[in-house]
């Protein structure tokens, strides 16, 4: 909205700051996270006369986890507001990226809510049905990955090399919805302990908030050899959203938590990464820079696969953060060590930009 006011008068004085991406992400960031902890106590307060009981806890579940009942969840709602706030204001709104980006978030989160409404109005873990929630969440990043695949192209670029890509032709929306859709809930898995899936979700988006500003610029982008997106760079406001939103949200996250994400939150901060990571033909990166919730989501994946062929489990307990709380860690030795985990992995995910 800024944006569209400053361009229409000219970036006329102070006005021209607001040309300026860098200037608009950390503008962004502050906004976010003022809003975010401006309305974080009355919302969880709200949130905790509506639900009762809170989010339910699974019986089968380690035994500490018991007294975090009560605790109210869809703070994702907190998160999407602050985020969506900050991008309104700052963003330059004709972008067409802007828009996939809010529409997988916003689609990802009405999901998220429809199904944690269900398990807060049965008191009951089990939620909308994962059939009809993966059908959902398709249909959204279809959408999306069609419209993206319109404006740059269906190729499929290789880290470690220099601007080598595979043409996917028509199966590029089919690729980009499942990176879409498969990092939205591997993120949600991943969402197990106070604070787990916030940091780590905050350091992806400072990964990928320098991503998409050198893919966007012609002479970065040349110089380190990666895919330039026209218009990519934009999305580096969208990350500083996510950043100041995650921010807000940690500091009523931090154990003990005074409010859950929830899945409104976690699938769609998820699919928002994915989207931004298919913006920049950056897909197989995100992998990388995002390790911890493909190996949270993986831990699950063999842990049933496992189950079913022998009866046999692989971990004490999935995801894997469960395993290690089995094993005897604290709860934030278990969360402190992750986000560890998470910083060399984005670390590790924006040293490909050099190794080509």
């Amino acid at each position: 909205m800024l944006y569209w006011i400053a361009e229409h008068l000219g970036f006329t004085g102070l006005l021209n700051l607001i040309r300026y991406q860098s200037f608009r992400t950390g503008a962004a960031v502050a906004t976010a996270l003022f809003i975010g902890l401006i309305i974080g106590p009355r919302f969880i307060g709200w949130l905790r006369v509506r639900q009762g009981k809170g989010q339910p806890i699974r019986a089968d579940g380690p035994q500490t986890h018991l007294a975090k009942r009560g605790t109210p969840t869809m703070g994702g709602l907190m998160i999407l507001t602050a985020m969506s706030l900050a991008i309104l204001i700052w963003m330059d709104l004709s972008n067409p990226y802007v828009w996939s980006c809010l529409f997988v978030t916003l689609g990802f989160g009405a999901i998220g809510f429809m199904d944690d409404y269900d398990k807060v109005r049965k008191a009951s873990t089990a939620g909308v049905s994962g059939r009809t929630r993966l059908l959902l969440e398709f249909a959204i990043a279809g959408i999306a990955s069609w419209i993206i695949m319109g404006q740059n192209g269906p190729h499929l670029y290789l880290p470690f090399t220099d601007r080598l890509y595979l043409d996917l032709g028509y199966a590029f929306p089919l690729f980009a919805a499942f990176t879409i859709v498969a990092f939205g809930n591997a993120v949600n898995l991943t969402d197990g302990l106070d604070g787990l899936a916030t940091m780590p979700v905050i350091i992806a988006s400072v990964a990928f908030m320098l991503i998409v500003y050198l893919a966007g610029n012609v002479k970065f982008a040349t110089y380190l050899g990666i895919p330039h997106v026209p218009g990519a760079g934009e999305l580096a406001i969208f990350c500083g959203a996510v950043i100041g939103a995650g921010l807000a949200f940690l500091w009523f996250n931090a154990p003990p938590a005074a409010v859950f994400m929830g899945d409104t939150g976690s699938l769609a901060l998820g699919g928002a990464l994915g989207t931004i990571a298919v913006v920049a033909h950056h897909e197989i990166v995100l992998g990388i820079v995002g390790g911890l919730f493909v190996v949270e989501a993986m831990s699950v994946i063999i842990q049933v696969f496992f189950y079913k062929r022998t009866g046999k489990r692989v971990f004490r307990m999935a995801p894997i953060h469960h395993h290690f709380e089995q094993l005897g860690w604290s709860e934030p030795t278990v969360v402190i060590r992750f986000w560890i985990i998470s910083l060399v992995l984005a670390l590790a995910g924006l040293s490909t930009l050099k190794l080509r």
